[in-house]
């Protein structure tokens, strides 16, 4: 990267005109070659990212951030399956919506287009790099990857092996840019006129601190406050099951359950969920009733059940019916994903149709909430937002559409009044 970070973003503007054009077989062979890199390469991936780990225990990062930092042999096989499926997929690229016929002679086509530029800015994930490049890869975007200071080697690394792979089909490697350092990457929000979108990763402090600085829009979540709500018909061994997945399986992770909400008629049956909870070595913070069915549990403050913890902590609340469990997670949560574990049918159409977050499901664990468990490949973050796209953002999450006209010397002074009339004829895809 150049010093001057403007100077960065336009060489990554003036490189993803040539990979949104390049044609989606050679985008696939990019990513083809990206997948055998990270393979061929992963024990030094894996070293580059244990020096980041070393460091951050000398520095005493946060434990919630270390279990993002960490970037496994498993981990690294689950990105490489992603970047598969990705060179795999039909090309997103100038697939046609819609085409009509203005006038003999005069068609017009709606195709999909890349958006541009897209600048990401994430925390202590490594992971997140090739998952976020590798979607703009597929998608024809350049990106400038602005990643935590405590990932510095393994984001390098990483950032690397792209442009080894876009650099080997003969594209310009400034498509896929590292950025280093909070002032460039606060010099580059500047930029409106050459960064379409900022993504933001991280926490929602970081998301409202983006927002605030920028002009370029910004597509993020502000916080991943989920619920899992146990209804009164749930079957105690799924609402075991799904709370401890939903709270233990990745903590940290912004789709991990931070609020159980149980129905008053189920709170007999909870003793055993709350049980299998603390095993697991969940901190319980509950309210008076829910308590009584938690064994050592502690009281719930006022901040419980409004709070994103990315730890083993979970607020229990009770409600005394759906109504309330539903009206709890519009006020508290932060319309990311939310569950319902129930046997009664109507409960849990009731709940799907009226809870408004990106992803609601029902009998099922909250951390499906995921570009690559959804079958998009990857996902460059999910959106909050009720604009543009919303949930995991894959591939079709990072595509606009432009509109191309085929005529033959027609002139717009040729329609009007007394003149040609348009015919607006809808034609087959």
């Amino acid at each position: 990267m150049s010093d001057d970070p403007a100077i960065t973003a336009r060489a990554v503007r003036l490189a993803q005109r040539r990979l949104g054009s390049a044609g989606g077989e050679v985008r696939g062979r990019v990513l083809s070659r990206l997948a055998a890199l990270l393979r061929d390469e992963s024990d030094g991936l894996l070293a580059a990212n244990r020096r980041d780990l070393q460091e951050a225990r000398e520095s005493r990062l946060a434990p919630p951030l270390l279990g993002r930092l960490e970037l496994s042999r498993a981990k690294l096989e689950i990105l490489v399956e992603g970047v598969e499926t990705l060179a795999a997929a039909t090309d997103p690229v100038g697939r046609v919506l819609r085409r009509t016929e203005l006038d003999e002679g005069l068609e017009l086509r709606q195709v999909t287009s890349p958006i541009g530029v897209l600048l990401i800015i994430f925390e202590s994930r490594p992971d997140a790099a090739i998952q976020i490049g590798s979607l703009a890869i597929r998608s024809g975007n350049g990106v400038l990857l602005k990643g935590g200071s405590e990932a510095r080697h393994s984001n390098r690394a990483l950032v690397d092996c792209m442009r080894r792979a876009v650099a080997g089909e003969g594209l310009p490697p400034a498509v896929i840019s590292g950025v280093d350092g909070r002032q460039a990457a606060q010099a580059l929000l500047e930029h409106d006129e050459l960064i379409d979108l900022v993504i933001p990763r991280g926490s929602g402090e970081l998301v409202r601190a983006i927002q605030s600085a920028t002009r370029i829009p910004v597509l993020g979540h502000a916080e991943g406050i989920c619920h899992l709500y146990l209804d009164a018909a749930a079957d105690p061994d799924m609402a075991t099951r799904l709370a401890v997945d939903g709270k233990c399986d990745y903590p940290a992770a912004c789709n991990a359950v931070e609020t159980l909400l149980v129905h008053r008629d189920f709170l007999p049956l909870l003793p055993r969920v709350a049980a299998a909870l603390r095993e697991a070595g969940v901190e319980l913070r509950a309210d008076a009733r829910a308590r009584e069915s938690c064994p050592g549990a502690v009281a719930a403050g006022e901040r419980d059940g409004a709070t994103e913890y990315g730890d083993l902590i979970l607020a229990v609340r009770t409600v005394d019916s759906l109504d309330e469990a539903v009206d709890h997670i519009h006020r508290f949560g932060s319309a990311h994903t939310d569950a319902i574990v129930s046997a009664d049918a109507e409960a849990r159409r009731r709940f799907l149709d009226e809870v408004d977050s990106a992803s609601v499901f029902a009998n099922a664990s909250p951390r499906f909430a995921d570009g690559f468990r959804y079958g998009l490949g990857a996902e460059v973050g999910i959106s909050t937002s009720r604009i543009h796209a919303r949930g995991p953002v894959g591939v079709e999450g990072l595509l606009t559409t432009r509109w191309l006209l085929e005529g033959s010397g027609q002139s717009a002074g040729d329609y009007g009044p007394g003149k040609r009339a348009f015919i607006h004829r809808p034609l087959s895809l």
